[in-house]
């Protein structure tokens, strides 16, 4: 029986990423092919399988050509600017397009640094990513200087909590934002090496 066991964690540990990977493909597939199918069924009067998914990539190759023009910068713009002033797009847009910048290369500054701390109770560490100062107003209604940071969960780091910590509860760490991206997304598994360069990788 230890043997048969032994066998069958083997070969769960082999085929699990892989079952894995093809089920977040036929997910990702799905999802797109969903986009426009049922548009497409409405006008063909049948369903066409995977059609709807590459039209959807067609779609979003196009908005980056579009995109990376100077009219359709322009164009784009216009747009964001246009659903920033409806009422009720605004704050589900505007949130959104944080998210994605903070974590997209041209929105890593808005994470300044990694930092240690001890969450949800002392002796317990956690790993952080200050932002910026806190504003004014806290930081006068409050008897220690606190910095805003942004304690990510795993494995999405898109998601977690806004924390007000005092600075002196806080350790710096040298640890480069996308290796600790790295660390949370893989649940520790990823673990960066130390120490390591602005690319996450050991310095020599």
């Amino acid at each position: 029986m230890k043997t048969i066991r032994r066998i069958f964690l083997t070969g769960l540990l082999i085929s699990l990423p892989t079952l894995i990977t093809i089920y977040v493909l036929v997910f990702t597939f799905r999802l797109l092919d969903s986009l426009l199918g049922d548009l497409l069924r409405l006008y063909f009067g049948r369903s066409v399988p995977g059609l709807g998914f590459v039209i959807t990539i067609l779609l979003i190759f196009v908005i980056g050509l579009i995109g990376a023009n100077v009219f359709g910068h322009k164009m784009i713009r216009w747009l964001e600017t246009a659903f920033t002033r409806l009422p009720l797009v605004k704050p589900v847009y505007s949130a959104a397009r944080q998210i994605i910048d903070a974590f997209s290369a041209r929105g890593r500054e808005i994470f300044q640094s990694v930092v240690l701390l001890e969450y949800p109770r002392r002796g317990i560490y956690a790993l952080g990513f200050t932002t910026v100062e806190a504003a004014p107003e806290i930081q006068h209604r409050t008897e220690q200087e606190v910095i805003t940071v942004f304690l990510p969960t795993t494995p999405n780091p898109t998601s977690g909590f806004l924390l007000l910590v005092p600075k002196e509860e806080l350790t710096p760490l040298d640890m480069p934002v996308e290796a600790a991206l790295k660390l949370i997304i893989s649940g520790g598994v990823v673990s960066p090496q130390w120490p390591c360069d602005d690319n996450g990788k050991a310095a020599r």
